[in-house]
């Protein structure tokens, strides 16, 4: 006998609806009345969860990065042996899911502190929780990278892990802004062969790209 998948909560559906809304048309241009009805909620519902909008977008944060975490913790790029290769292939992967319209997949986290950094300080703070934790799981594989490759340089692990993200972050703005994933597939590209360069591996196939 198979146990029923439990329907969501109000709590929950306001998080979903606040993953795809804020994604959709920004932060500061989504009410509370944006968010009740994508989540098919009251009001008083929204209200019995949260206080206000803000502490809504910092438990979306948070919700954001418990599902991102799940999701890239079952990528196939793990299963490399070499840290390099797994390296290489979260780059890879992050390109592979530059799918559907662009709200499909750009950042929350990123849409929402660009709009807030300055005058929401919680907000930007969960926002950057989510970046670098997300940023430092990455940095565990370039660390061990380095080791196994010997890689003796002036930079560091962290730092490189945070430039993966400010370079997948400003490809979802220039995906905003030319209105499709293409310039984002090929700023992740970039940003493999910069790594490969980083740890003197030669490129093959880049040709064409």
């Amino acid at each position: 006998m198979t146990t029923p998948t439990p329907k969501p909560t109000s709590r929950q559906k306001l998080l979903d609806a606040a993953l795809r809304v804020v994604r959709e048309q920004g932060y500061s241009a989504t009410t509370v009345d944006d968010l009740c009805r994508a989540a098919g909620v009251t009001k008083g519902a929204f209200f019995h969860h949260f206080a206000t909008k803000d502490e809504l977008a910092v438990a979306a944060a948070d919700y954001w990065s418990e599902m991102t975490g799940g999701f890239f913790a079952d990528a196939p790029y793990h299963q490399h042996e070499d840290p390099l290769d797994r390296v290489l292939g979260y780059i890879e992967f992050r390109k592979q899911i530059l799918q559907g319209r662009v709200a499909d997949f750009t950042c929350l986290v990123g849409t929402m502190v660009q709009e807030t950094y300055d005058s929401h300080p919680a907000i930007r703070d969960a926002c950057d929780r989510s970046i670098s934790s997300h940023a430092e799981k990455v940095e565990v594989d370039i660390a061990e990278a380095m080791r196994r490759h010997k890689i003796n340089a002036d930079w560091t692990a962290k730092s490189l892990a945070l430039h993966t993200q400010a370079v997948l972050q400003g490809a979802f703005i220039l995906a905003k802004a030319k209105g499709g994933p293409d310039i984002a597939a090929q700023s992740a590209e970039h940003l493999r062969r910069y790594i490969e360069l980083l740890f003197g591996r030669s490129q093959k196939g880049d040709a064409n790209v």
